[in-house]
């Protein structure tokens, strides 16, 4: 197998599950203070919808779960309706500390990958998608889970921070509707998140920003939430 040899940079990554009215309030803050991300359409906000993998004994919600300190995990990803531009990504743990991997898909090789038929991720020549064929064969890690949800982001360069509120979230029983209408995804509940990424330090009007009294950091993982809909 190909080994990825270009160094990679962790960055700090805090998560909170929030209200809907803590959502309202720290959208208006947010708003005031920073920037919305410069691929935002209308409001600030875009869909992101994400096919996420494991193991057939659920090796990556396990991990997450039971709170292994170093865990992975393959997913594919694309923003809104756009098709043009869809990623394969890994994203690593470690601790608090988090980084990824990721390299550009075409719609047809997606389709290809959900038919079954990878030989393309090893004719490649990509190191990433050499190891995603490599874990297929080796592990039997497939195509389990559709996440979406809308973000609103926002960005301050000090410290290269990006906060996002995500809302909405919505999954798909079948990795077939990763292409498929949003009609085909079912609401899961009301959860609203809060993520903070962050490089070597957190700037204090980020911090004072994002705080919401009684509020602690938490280690919600949508994937993880999604998978109860199976």
């Amino acid at each position: 197998m190909m080994i990825e040899k270009t160094p990679i940079s962790f960055r700090h990554e805090m998560k909170h599950q929030i209200t809907l009215h803590e959502d309202r309030i720290l959208s208006g803050r947010l708003d005031r203070l920073f920037s919305h991300d410069s691929h935002a359409g209308t409001g600030g906000c875009y869909q992101v919808t994400s096919l996420y993998f494991d193991t057939p004994d659920d090796k990556a919600l396990r991990q997450k779960v039971s709170g292994v300190s170093r865990r992975e995990k393959f997913r594919i990803r694309y923003y809104g309706e756009d098709l043009s531009f869809i990623r394969l990504e890994k994203k690593i743990k470690e601790g608090g500390l988090c980084a990824k991997r990721s390299t550009r898909l075409t719609a047809e090789q997606v389709e290809l990958l959900l038919g079954g038929r990878i030989r393309f991720l090893t004719d490649s020549g990509d190191p990433l998608m050499i190891e995603l064929y490599s874990k297929m064969k080796g592990e039997l890690l497939r195509p389990v889970t559709v996440v979406n949800y809308e973000r609103e982001a926002f960005v301050y360069s000090p410290g290269n921070v990006r906060v996002t509120l995500d809302r909405k979230l919505r999954t798909g029983m079948s990795p077939n509707v990763f292409f498929s209408p949003r009609t085909t995804l079912i609401p899961v509940g009301g959860d609203h998140i809060l993520e903070v990424k962050y490089d070597a330090f957190l700037p204090e009007l980020v911090r004072l920003a994002v705080h919401m009294p009684d509020r602690k950091t938490g280690t919600y993982s949508k994937y993880a939430v999604c998978r109860k809909y199976d």
